[in-house]
């Protein structure tokens, strides 16, 4: 089978070159337009862009002024940053625009490749939404690559964290805004809880292009965005409970030790009929099996769990009158992480130390579902081969592997595997060593001199 495939593929090409071959026929066309847009004065090109956005009005398809629009980029970047677009920049770009996934080595300029795509689908007036990993990339993509939008008419905005709601609004309401996944998706969540369309910052999900794709969509893209809000305060009622606790006895409950769950018997709800009501947690006449109790017996158990099944300084520790979770794989504090459903307050009350309110999930969605509202979606990175049959399966993206402006000198080389965490040690202690070597080396032939 490798033989064959190896075969067809000097006949037809790989996968990769066969999807790249119709793109190349557009790539000769832009650049025969460029010589007529170097005529142009800087008047003249920012006159286009409301050209093409009237043009747009008028049922003009997208595709119709591509290659005008990328000449146009192209030109406006030469003038502004002193770059100039290569062949495979704008093949990158061309890609990003049909909604795939551009595959770029490091340092090929992917920053530079989006401001093609990103002004082009910005023309519709939808807003186009440039998503980086971090504020400071955001910020300085915005500026650096703002130069442009600028030159040809067009509005850049940056969404960051200090910013109020006012702001924010105006930097969703530029034709292209940058801003991290977070923010992002932070914004998505307070948009939904509003309660007029008038207060929404964001102004809908038209097109996205995201860097480090692969880190956004595949590596964080279960990742839960949440926002919580306190509900009323039952520092009394936890503490209560944590006296009701001693009270009870062995046969009075069960423990599941795999679950990390305790169970109240039949014998420990007798037993909780009789005392609750003397101590005013339930009405007299009352049962634990009635429904007007079921929240109170969730948090018995709560409680239960919290005395049984939890240990100080092992799922734990009380540091400055809080209580800090352990991790239970690496050993390590785990500060401003709480157990949900009442338990971290049962713990609190356990230790006696200043219970906190519990809190409410307002409202919550992941990465992954957060960049599938987007009508065209797109990305660049320069690792996504590996995932490739993921983001089609997922986001019905195609990875598109573009091929670098010169040979790169730097090898790529496959990721070395062992059976073993002791053989994996080994050979980066060997490594090490070597590397040594290498530098001691180096340094007394510089001793020489």
């Amino acid at each position: 089978m490798p033989a064959l495939n190896s075969i067809l593929n000097s006949i037809f090409g790989s996968s990769n070159e066969r999807k790249l071959k119709k793109y190349k026929d557009q790539v000769h066309a832009i650049n025969e337009l460029e010589e007529k847009y170097e005529k142009f004065s800087d008047e003249e090109l920012k006159d286009k862009t409301f050209e093409f956005k009237e043009l747009l009005k008028d049922k003009t398809k997208i595709e119709d002024i591509t290659n005008d629009a990328f000449a146009i980029v192209r030109e406006a970047a030469k003038r502004t940053l002193g770059q100039r677009h290569y062949d495979v920049q704008i093949l990158g770009g061309l890609v990003l625009n049909k909604g795939n996934i551009t595959e770029m080595k490091t340092g090929e300029g992917k920053t530079l490749v989006a401001t093609l795509p990103a002004y082009l689908n910005a023309l519709t007036g939808k807003g186009v939404h440039v998503i980086t990993v971090n504020e400071y990339l955001a910020k300085r993509d915005a500026e650096w690559m703002g130069q442009i939008y600028n030159f040809l008419g067009m509005t850049v905005g940056t969404v960051t964290s200090e910013l109020n709601e006012d702001d924010k609004k105006a930097a969703y309401q530029a034709d292209i805004t940058y801003g991290t996944n977070n923010e992002f998706g932070f914004d998505y969540l307070r948009d939904n809880m509003k309660y007029n369309v008038d207060q929404l910052s964001q102004r809908g999900h038209y097109f996205a292009i995201v860097d480090e794709v692969d880190s956004i969509l595949i590596d964080e893209a279960r990742t839960p965005l949440i926002i919580s809000g306190q509900v009323e305060d039952k520092t009394e009622l936890y503490n209560k409970i944590n006296r009701v606790i001693p009270k009870i006895e062995d046969n009075h409950y069960e423990i599941d030790e795999k679950s990390k769950n305790v169970m109240l018997s039949d014998e420990g709800n007798d037993f909780l009929d009789k005392i609750l009501p003397g101590l005013g947690l339930m009405k007299d006449n009352s049962s634990v099996y009635d429904m007007e109790n079921v929240n109170l017996i969730h948090h018995i158990n709560q409680a239960l769990k919290a005395h049984k099944i939890f240990n100080k300084d092992t799922d734990y520790l009380v540091k400055d009158n809080q209580v800090i979770i352990i991790d239970e794989f690496t050993g390590r504090m785990m500060e401003g992480r709480r157990f949900s459903d009442g338990l971290h307050q049962a713990l609190e009350a356990k230790e006696r130390v200043a219970i906190q309110p519990e809190n409410r999930t307002m409202a919550s969605i992941t990465f992954q579902n957060y960049f599938r509202l987007y009508e065209k979606l797109s990305g660049m990175t320069g690792t996504a081969s590996t995932e490739a049959e993921e983001f089609m399966d997922i986001y019905n993206l195609d990875v598109i592997a573009i091929p670098s402006n010169i040979s790169i000198s730097r090898k790529d080389l496959d990721d070395e595997i062992y059976r073993t965490s002791l053989e994996k040690y080994d050979a980066i202690l060997d490594s090490i060593v070597n590397a040594n070597k290498k530098r001691t080396t180096c340094f007394s032939r510089y001793n020489q001199y």
